[in-house]
């Protein structure tokens, strides 16, 4: 009472035992609600529950539909029988011990019950029974309040039987007034990919049988990294050793070891160059970044000597990331505060950027590559223009507390969305305008309290945005957009087993003709 947030959750016996569905933002705080009955549901529209919200001034209709192709057909699955309206027995039975239920009715409206109850308490005079008779409203048409000009106002429904055709429209005895709001309206918007669905491809296209994976690649990590070639796998054993497996040739792997990049340092991080396919950077606890090339057609023997070797670093390093439009280009952050671009074709380093004061989580190109942005432990966003300065163009409050946290660029490059904690170690996603970082969130989204970081992977054709964590079973996924509410839940992705990473194949990899776009 007093809100004007209505939410429905579906329950289920088996975990997640609630699973939101939708969230609706109704006009005016609500002062009491009811639902309808089920009898009342105008069941041809795939109407599931009607709510009605008691504001200050009106009673206004909340309707939930299912979508379905046809309207024109019952939906049994949609409409068990439900209870019907006659007593199964009387008080004096009741008292007696008789425990008979009341007897379950059709939804169906060419199968609805005709028989009414009178109660014995008070006489049924022929005039009731008249207007019990079936020429007047049934018990499968509602009275619905309108809206008008700020007072309810009743309306009795037609008086004609219903209808299984859908061109007459809803039965529900909705009042149509200028003030009445749409469905959308009244729902709030959702979507496009609402009804995306994830699922695991077949075993044929599984590289199986993974032995000695190191799992302790630090969170700033992805854990692996892939592209539409191959994947790099880090490897648990001494020498910082790097496993390189050819996504052609799915299957298990053979029991005996497989050849190996021999980095000679514990793997921090690792990226494949976006625009060379056989070009692995790796960053080392050694303060170090080592480019290695595999060979064409995959790796057949270990490899021991790296391509180049770039050193600047004077701490263990946090995260690589390749430029996303010019060739040679690598930015790296580091334990010693600094984050530095690298030219990998004469393997210097061509600019520092300072200005952090703690650990560095996190840092993203724009997508036109003009900017680059940082989250860091000191709860700060930072915004560089390497091309104009070292030091942060804007500064802006990020998410609070030190587990961790990671952003990425959306809508166009015009938005940050950082992913996070609260103070209450609630994971929760947020959305910065990339304009005006000092103004903090413009939305913030809790999603579930887990201990480890949400990485964010964004689709920028369908401005989808994928959120997973290490060790987590479930896979958030939610449409971003400028405008309020910002963020549009989709179905999640839930598998069988916690997953030890996740990482995206480029676009070129999905299959377009059956729809696949991720």
């Amino acid at each position: 009472q007093g809100e004007n947030l209505l939410y429905c959750f579906e329950v289920a016996p088996a975990q997640p035992a609630l699973t939101q569905v939708t969230q609706c933002r109704t006009e005016g705080s609500t002062r009491g609600l009811a639902a309808v009955p089920r009898l009342a549901l105008d069941v041809m529209a795939c109407e599931v529950l009607r709510v009605l919200q008691l504001s200050d001034t009106a009673l206004v209709p909340v309707s939930y539909l299912v979508p379905r192709k046809s309207v024109q057909d019952f939906h049994e699955d949609l409409f068990p029988d439900c209870a019907g309206t006659l007593p199964a027995t009387r008080a004096q039975a009741w008292w007696a011990g008789d425990n008979q239920q009341v007897g379950r009715v059709s939804l169906h409206p060419a199968r609805r019950p005709t028989e009414t109850f009178c109660s014995p308490i008070i006489a049924c005079t022929p005039k009731q029974v008249a207007n019990a008779s079936p020429t007047e409203p049934d018990a499968d048409q509602s009275v619905s309040m309108g809206h008008r000009g700020g007072r309810g106002s009743s309306y009795s429904s037609p008086s004609s039987p219903p209808s299984l055709s859908a061109s007459t429209g809803p039965s529900s005895g909705f009042v149509s007034s200028p003030s009445q709001k749409s469905l959308q309206s009244i729902l709030g918007p959702s979507s496009r990919f609402r009804h995306t669905q994830g699922r695991v491809l077949h075993r044929d296209t599984h590289l199986t049988n993974l032995r000695g994976l190191s799992l302790t690649t630090p969170g700033e990590c992805d854990g692996f990294c892939a592209n539409h070639q191959r994947v790099a796998l880090p490897l648990l054993s001494a020498g910082g050793q790097i496993a390189i497996l050819e996504l052609s040739k799915p299957g298990r792997l053979p029991d005996a070891a497989v050849p190996t990049i021999q980095n000679g340092t514990a793997v921090v991080d690792l990226s494949w160059d976006p625009f060379d396919p056989r070009r692995l950077a790796v960053a080392g606890e050694d303060a170090k970044i080592r480019l290695w090339r595999i060979p064409e057609g995959g790796l057949q023997e270990t490899l021991r000597e790296p391509e180049a070797v770039l050193q600047g670093h004077t701490e263990k390093i946090y995260s690589i990331r390749f430029h996303p439009l010019a060739s040679d280009l690598l930015v790296s952050s580091s334990y010693d505060m600094t984050v530095r671009i690298w030219e990998l074709s004469s393997g210097r380093e061509t600019l520092c950027l300072r200005g952090h004061t703690d650990q560095i989580f996190s840092l993203a190109w724009s997508p036109d590559g003009k900017k680059l942005a940082t989250v860091s432990k000191d709860g700060r966003l930072r915004l560089y223009e390497p091309r104009r300065s070292p030091l942060p163009q804007q500064e802006g409050p990020g998410p609070e507390g030190s587990r961790g946290a990671r952003l990425v660029w959306v809508c166009g490059g015009d938005y940050l969305l950082v992913s996070g904690f609260d103070s209450r170690s609630e994971r929760r996603i947020s959305l910065y305008r990339a304009q005006a970082l000092a103004e903090g969130p413009l939305s913030v989204l809790g999603l579930d309290v887990a201990p480890s970081t949400l990485l964010p992977f964004y689709d920028e054709d369908t401005g989808v945005v994928f959120l997973t964590g290490k060790g987590d079973t479930r896979v958030f996924l939610y449409e971003v957009t400028p405008e309020p509410p910002y963020f549009l839940e989709c179905n999640s992705f839930t598998s069988n087993e916690p997953h030890k990473g996740f990482v995206f194949l480029p676009k070129t990899a999905c299959e377009v003709r059956e729809v696949e776009f991720a």
